[in-house]
């Protein structure tokens, strides 16, 4: 799995992939579940609702990829926090949100992206444990970080919770995270260095307490 520097890139790939395929990945979209369950088994207000959602969506993200604009985007959040849309939708207004430094904004578009047991729920825990991060809120991070479920962001997890416990000044609980993290990303020089910090942070943190 590619990983992002940045949550800009993040974006940035977001809105080129979809200029790239968003009309052919919904025109599948449509297709498969058409192939899957049958036109007929689906109820015609349904399927309604679901195209126009889609319809919706699809013009929100466009606005937004032309122009940065994301109110319609939020709007679109609003209206459908039902679809299945809405917590992508979520996650770009989130990041404009850091962005402009509207910490509360977007913990909560944060906080409707990350319902569910899937693997955008949890970026978008990874997200806003990075978030409560920022802001000095150590206990919720982890609790974010201990909900993550999908095995392709424990890397993450386990290097962004080793993060939170740093700030806390929990070193050693610090180093384990770090050396969870490490075990599936062995060749990381980012964590390397973070576990090599730690001994130094202990040392600073006894001559402080001695003083």
């Amino acid at each position: 799995m590619e990983r992002f520097e940045t949550e800009e890139q993040q974006v940035e790939a977001i809105k080129r992939f979809w200029k790239e395929n968003g009309t052919v990945i919904i025109l599948g979209a449509v297709l498969g579940l058409g192939g899957l369950w049958g036109w007929r088994a689906y109820n015609d207000s349904v399927i309604s609702a679901k195209e126009s959602a889609s319809r919706e969506y699809t013009s929100a993200l466009e606005q937004f990829v032309e122009s940065d604009d994301i109110q319609g985007l939020s709007q679109y959040v609003e209206a459908n926090s039902d679809t299945g849309y809405a917590p992508l939708a979520s996650l770009i207004v989130a990041q404009q949100a850091v962005e402009a430094e509207d910490f509360e904004t977007a913990k909560a578009q944060l906080s409707l992206a990350s319902k569910g047991k899937n693997e955008i729920a949890d970026v978008a825990k990874l997200r806003l444990a990075k978030v409560h991060l920022q802001l000095g809120e150590y206990e919720p991070a982890i609790a974010q970080l201990d909900s993550i479920t999908a095995p392709a962001f424990s890397d993450q997890a386990h290097e962004l919770k080793g993060d939170v416990l740093y700030a806390q000044g929990s070193f050693d609980a610090a180093r384990d995270a770090y050396s969870l993290a490490l075990i599936e990303l062995p060749n990381d020089l980012n964590i390397k260095m973070k576990l090599d910090n730690i001994a130094y942070a202990k040392t600073q943190a006894m001559s402080s307490a001695s003083e």
